[in-house]
């Protein structure tokens, strides 16, 4: 196919070109930067600024705006920009597209969630602007014929937040911010990205970033639907970060003094992933997957 990826020099983005290439796709990445037009290029695609200078089979979004954690921003891409993107697409005749969203914004439950499971509409602020920037994206993207919604897990791996070196690194470590005459420690800065790092029973799923692009490239022959990707082991906190601290060589984490659970912190299950063809997590389990961090 010939497949346009908007957030092509992304986390997922990065590593999602070249496989579309050693898949013998012809492809165009969306880049606002000569950088970006180089690395593209590197990889062996090309780069445009508009949906119809690519004339794509198939779009696949992967935009974010989560380099600096800025959520505000992240919701107006999924709204605004997934908005763009879908009526670009349209008028360029795309008849399949791929979309990137997440799996912890389902209703409240005691067990991973499934894809017929409802987003959490009845959600309080802040958390509601999430899940209904979410809902205007998955919205947006079945106004496309094929439209594959790959609610993703929590990213770990090089490039994203949960990586050796990464924000959460930093939080667990508490370091002083480099030459930061205030005081104002590291783990502050990274705390407001990846929230404390305390090990209570908050459920979550991950899926490693290389799994996530290999997941995008799979998607392309799957019929309409929702998806969630993520491996085969949701945890709480309390299993899973003291395992990436010790990965990283951090000081563990407290215990949670209380628990801590909402009802939305409950995973997901791939059960429906597992069952497509092409695609199978190279990182079954985030207790192996971290350690190749």
């Amino acid at each position: 196919m010939r497949v346009f990826v908007a957030g092509a020099t992304g986390a997922v983005g990065r590593r999602l070109v070249p496989l579309l290439v050693a898949a013998g796709h012809e492809v165009t990445g969306a880049t606002r930067t000569g950088e970006g037009a180089e690395r593209l290029r590197a990889q062996g695609a090309s780069a445009v600024r508009a949906v119809a200078d690519a004339a794509p089979d198939a779009v696949v979004h992967q935009l974010t705006a989560l380099a600096n954690g800025d959520r505000a921003e992240n919701g107006r891409i999924r709204r605004e920009g997934t908005r763009h993107l879908v009526d670009a697409a349209k008028r360029a005749g795309v008849r399949r597209i791929v979309a990137q969203s997440i799996s912890w914004a389902y209703a409240p439950g005691d067990t991973p969630a499934g894809e017929s499971t409802p987003l959490d509409l009845e959600a309080e602020p802040p958390r509601a602007g999430m899940v209904d920037s979410l809902r205007a994206l998955e919205e947006a993207a079945a106004e496309i014929g094929t439209h594959v919604v790959l609610r993703y897990g929590t990213f770990y791996g090089p490039g994203t937040w949960y990586a050796r070196g990464g924000p959460l690194d930093a939080a667990l470590r508490g370091e002083q911010a480099a030459g930061d005459p205030a005081g104002d420690s590291a783990r502050d800065q990274a705390a407001a990205l990846v929230g404390l790092p305390v090990a209570g029973d908050a459920v979550g799923s991950f899926v490693h970033v290389e799994d996530a692009a290999r997941a995008a490239v799979a998607a392309l022959d799957w019929p309409t639907g929702t998806v969630n990707i993520v491996d085969d082991e949701p945890a709480p906190a309390r299993a899973w970060l003291p395992a990436f601290a010790a990965a990283v060589g951090a000081p563990p984490p407290a215990p949670a003094a209380d628990g801590g659970r909402e009802g939305w912190e409950r995973g997901a299950d791939n059960t429906l992933a597992r069952r497509r063809p092409g695609w199978r997590p190279l990182h079954p389990t985030w207790r192996t997957g971290f350690t190749a961090l």
